[in-house]
């Protein structure tokens, strides 16, 4: 399977080959910061499944990870793995923004209060087991 994406401007596109690793959504306070929303919906790739063409720029949001984003129009588009193994892709980012629903929810114990989770999914404080 290959699924396709980009920015909001076009300047970025990327191709995922295969299937996610896992689809999650994350609460934790970095993710509301680097994503400037409530929490980050994101699936999980290796690596050596995505392509990128166009400019991008990079933040060091933590030791692990970079938040990846275009550096025309500002789209936050990925959270790579300093150690080269993941990348997570923002699900709204996809051509197909219904392409992956996420099962889980991981560190709850951050979430912002008015989010109320009434979907059923396993909740994690921390990180899924």
């Amino acid at each position: 399977m290959i699924r396709e994406g980009g920015c909001l401007c076009g300047a970025v596109r990327f191709r995922a080959e295969g299937e996610p690793i896992n689809v999650r959504i994350c609460h934790c306070r970095n993710c509301q910061k680097a994503m400037g929303s409530p929490f980050y919906a994101r699936a999980l790739f290796p690596q050596t499944a995505l392509t990128v063409e166009g400019e991008t720029g990079r933040y060091a949001s933590s030791e692990a990870l970079d938040r990846v984003f275009c550096k025309t129009c500002g789209t936050r588009l990925f959270s790579w793995r300093k150690n080269g193994t993941a990348a997570g892709v923002a699900l709204a980012v996809f051509d197909d923004r219904h392409a992956f629903t996420p099962t889980e929810h991981i560190w709850v114990s951050e979430k912002m209060d008015w989010v109320k989770l009434e979907d059923g999914l396993p909740q994690y404080p921390g990180t899924a087991p």
